[in-house]
This record gives C-alpha cells, structure tokens and sequence, in this order.
C-alpha cells in the first residue's frame, strides 16, 4: 500500500480547483476542517492521490454541507463535528488494510431525504448495481431505484457545486425545504409521509408531513420498502 505521504506528493493536487469551485459557487457551500489523522488513515485506506477531488476531499476537508444541507459530502472530519466521516459511513477498517475493499463502492454522500450518493467499484454488477466502474450512481428516494448519472466523481462535484441540484431535484423540493435542511446534522434526515415512492406524494409534495430522524433509521425503511415493494436489495447505503 502506498503512504499518504507517496499519494499527496503530486504537483498537481486538485484542491486549488476544488477551492475556486466552492468560493464561486451560486449554491451555498460550509467546507468543514479535516482531522489530520483521519485524512491520513482514509487517503492510505481509498489508495488515491491527492490529484483526484475525492482524495482532495478527504485530505482537505471535514466534509462539505452543500445547498442549504441539502447534499452532505464526507470529508475526514474530527470526532463529533456536524458530519461523519467518510470512513465511518463506508465501514473502513479502523487501520489501513491492503486486502479490504468496499465491495458496493463507496458512498461519498447522502442528500437529506436519505437519497444516497456512490462511486462504482471495480464490478458494479457483481454488486447489483448499474453503471461502469468509476462511476456516479445515485439511489433515488422518490422510485426507490438506482439511476446512472454518466459521471465520475470529479464532474459530479463539479456539477453539484455549478447548482446541478436545482433542476435534479424537481419534484422533491417544497416551498421553504431550505429553512428544514438548514442546519441538521449530518446524522440526520428528513422522513416524509406519505413516502416520497407513493402516489399521494408525487401529486402533492406540499401536504406532506416531515420529521427528522436519523438517517440510519431513514436508510433502513428505504432498504426495506424497496424489499417489499420490488423484492430487490439495495445493499449497504452507508453505516450511521
């Protein structure tokens, strides 16, 4: 395995353009300060350079809360700040492990209404997912089915951080859904009733109810609609 060391020494990180998208971003952006020692357990565990937006991600930041907390985007952050990090939500290793690999990809970030943000692995069909390795797939809430977003990472970010969100969410935002996002922890989430996946919602996503509730618990009952819905398992969407 190569030491953090061997993969930040590269002349041309991606933080500098990560950075001028955050500052000239029309969304708003909170970059979160990064655990040192995190960072360097999570860059050894992932094996990518700081060339890349994900390793500049998870060296240069505690996570970033994009668009009023719409979309949280994990860092490396320090025990109990707002988010977690992207090891903990990926399961790593507590150290460095050569042999281990997330064998679902990784979840780099989650949206407030439990829709669940992931980068393929080497054999996204092996794992009952679509798309090609190394890229962006993305589990929509509202038809509980994994959707292809024909991106890697870095134009993903990029995208997100342009105000992609706007026109991608249509549907799932309500009059005033920036004053109930605003602030919540990344722990946290909105459940919506009726279900986002029902009928009642898509004809009238202002006369639901929201709460907040954990996101663990949030993921759990998306997991266990699509069972009985679909029959289909959608596998990890990220430990909380």
């Amino acid at each position: 395995m190569r030491l953090f060391e061997n993969l930040t020494a590269t002349q041309e990180p991606a933080w500098p353009e990560l950075r001028r998208l955050v500052a000239e971003a029309p969304v708003t952006v909170e970059v979160l300060p990064p655990d040192a020692a995190a960072s360097r357990r999570t860059l050894e565990q992932l094996q990518v350079t700081t060339r890349s937006f994900l390793g500049a991600v998870v060296v240069e930041t505690g996570g970033l809360v994009i668009d009023h907390g719409w979309l949280r985007v994990y860092g490396s952050p320090s025990t109990g700040i707002r988010l977690p990090g992207l090891a903990s939500v990926n399961d790593f290793p507590a150290e460095p492990t050569a042999d281990w690999s997330p064998a679902h990809g990784i979840v780099v970030g989650h949206d407030v209404l439990g829709g669940t943000y992931v980068l393929n692995g080497s054999e996204p069909a092996a794992a009952g997912r679509p798309g090609t390795p190394g890229e962006m797939i993305y589990l929509a809430p509202d038809t509980l089915q994994w959707e292809r977003l024909e991106a890697g990472h870095a134009a993903w970010l990029t995208w997100v951080l342009d105000g992609g969100l706007a026109e991608f969410t249509e549907g799932l935002r309500w009059e005033g859904w920036d004053t109930e996002t605003r602030g919540l922890n990344g722990d946290r989430g909105l459940h919506v009733f009726p279900p986002l996946w029902t009928r009642e919602a898509h004809e009238d996503l202002a006369a639901t109810s929201r709460a907040v509730v954990p996101m663990a618990e949030l993921l759990g009952v998306t997991r266990s609609a699509a069972a009985q819905i679909d029959d289909a398992d959608l596998g990890p969407l990220g430990a909380f």
